[in-house]
């Protein structure tokens, strides 16, 4: 079985894009990218999942879940009916940062939670939630950006705690040993790439909770009219992928 660690060139390339639309520095992403890989490789981070070999049994475990059944993914304005839909459907479930927390409003919350395959998180969807997610041993996608060293240093703490299970990305044109760029921008876009990167097809995927018009429940603390910018970006990079909405 292969892991195919590299997205499409697009899907890549439009960091670059998104980085000059808000001015955004490259350098910062390089520099929060490192810490977090530094972070992991550090001596207080002890269980065996950051060994060479544990990293890849993560993935490996991982792709074998999710190129076997269709899978919804849960983007910021995910409800309660998503949810029971891709539950009733036989789905896998992909949440994407803070769109976690809709499963704890689920009625049969066993059934959601086994449902559940991953979180793609930046860290700031909400503490309590994420940390239900990693107390249950789900496999986190820790990703690192610019502004974002303070959210993934709490988060990295919880997941360091409970043994999650681990794979870091980053949104940087260099390879960094440990982690992948799977392309992409926001958490639910992300999560998308990520899943291809992993040799799931786009006709297993199904979006759920993804809207461009409003700024979704599950959101983090965020400045309304850039986030709405950023869901523009979302829709552009989930065209590019060949993804509907």
């Amino acid at each position: 079985m292969n892991v195919d660690s590299a997205s499409s060139p697009r899907l890549i390339a439009i960091q670059d894009e998104i980085r000059t639309d808000f001015g955004w520095g490259l350098d910062a992403d390089l520099n929060s990218a490192r810490e977090l890989r530094e972070a992991c490789e550090d001596k207080s981070w002890t269980h065996e999942l950051w060994s060479s070999k544990g990293r890849k049994d993560v993935l490996w475990r991982l792709q074998e879940k999710l190129i076997s059944q269709p899978i919804t993914v849960l983007g910021a304005a995910a409800e309660v009916d998503d949810v029971e839909a891709a539950i009733r459907d036989g789905h896998g479930i992909i949440a994407a940062d803070g769109a976690v927390g809709v499963l704890t409003e689920i009625s049969n919350s066993v059934l959601a939670w086994d449902s559940l395959l991953c979180v793609v998180s930046d860290g700031d969807g909400g503490a309590s939630h994420l940390a239900m997610a990693a107390e249950r041993g789900i496999p986190f996608v820790l990703h690192a950006h610019g502004d974002n060293i303070d959210n993934w240093t709490e988060l990295l703490e919880v997941l360091h705690s409970y043994g999650t299970p681990l794979i870091l990305t980053h949104q940087t044109p260099e390879n960094i040993l440990g982690m992948h760029n799977p392309g992409g921008f926001t958490d639910g876009d992300r999560a998308v790439c990520f899943a291809l990167t992993m040799n799931v097809m786009t006709s297993q995927l199904t979006l759920r909770g993804f809207r461009t018009d409003i700024i979704g429940r599950w959101t983090g603390v965020t400045i309304p009219e850039r986030k709405l910018r950023k869901l523009e970006w979302m829709r552009r990079i989930l065209e590019i992928a060949g993804v509907r909405m």
